[in-house]
């Protein structure tokens, strides 16, 4: 059984998809410290050419907590209404909007609070929008140590859920040892995205969008084609 392992992330960028695409079982951390500065509640979307950041307010609270114990800001269920009108502002001429948008708006309109769960909502919405079949696990409920950290972590975790295979960004090819899984019978294996390009509008292409762009821009069927070929396993 193939496994990948990662934070949650807020409408990320294609390439989080191909990822859990290819594989069988996908682990969602829930229990991991939230950061300010990552993309667990923002990304980036085209607005006038350029990329802009939109994201998710938060309640103030502790540095300390952990992902799934923040929640969303009080004023967010006035927000989503101006976040709802950019996105439509910025994508209503987009060929597949009128496809790609009542997700987006049902994704933004969802009454959950917790962040955690908003996020894994809004990526269990995208997933069946692309026919992706892929098993969510949320980390929390595997029994391991989860005082573990990085590799021990990711080594725990496979040899609990029995993987044969992890597979992980290519950004963290530095971070793990292909030995260390070897010696306990796992696949260590890395995939890069392969680049990609579509047209935004006749404009000059900015990569690297959340997945609303992709969305917006491509059919359903081409996107599930990038899904499945537009990468490499290394």
């Amino acid at each position: 059984m193939t496994i990948a392992i990662m934070q949650p992330y807020f409408l990320p960028y294609i390439g989080y998809f191909q990822l859990m695409n290819a594989a069988d079982s996908f682990v969602l951390y829930d229990n991991i410290k939230y950061t300010k500065k990552g993309w667990i509640n923002r990304n980036r979307m085209l607005v006038n050419g350029k990329d802009e950041y939109f994201s998710l307010p938060l309640k103030k609270d502790s540095d300390y907590l952990n992902v799934d114990q923040r929640t969303l800001a009080d004023t967010f269920r006035m927000e989503k209404n101006n976040l709802l009108r950019k996105i439509a502002g910025a994508y209503k001429k987009a060929p597949y909007f009128e496809i790609a948008f009542p997700l987006i708006e049902a994704i933004i309109q969802q009454q959950q609070e917790n962040l955690f769960e908003f996020i894994h909502q809004s990526l269990i919405s995208v997933c069946a929008y692309l026919d992706i079949e892929t098993k969510f696990i949320i980390s929390s409920s595997i029994t391991i140590d989860h005082e573990l950290r990085s590799q021990d972590k990711v080594l725990a975790i496979c040899a609990a859920l029995n993987a044969t295979q992890y597979i992980n960004p290519i950004g963290g090819i530095e971070l793990y040892s292909k030995e260390a899984f070897k010696q306990r019978n796992i696949d260590l294996r890395f995939i890069k995205s392969s680049p990609i390009e579509y047209n935004q509008f006749g404009n000059e292409f900015v990569p690297w969008l959340s997945i609303m762009d992709v969305m917006m821009f491509n059919s359903k069927n081409s996107i599930k084609d990038l899904l499945n070929t537009n990468f490499t396993i290394l």
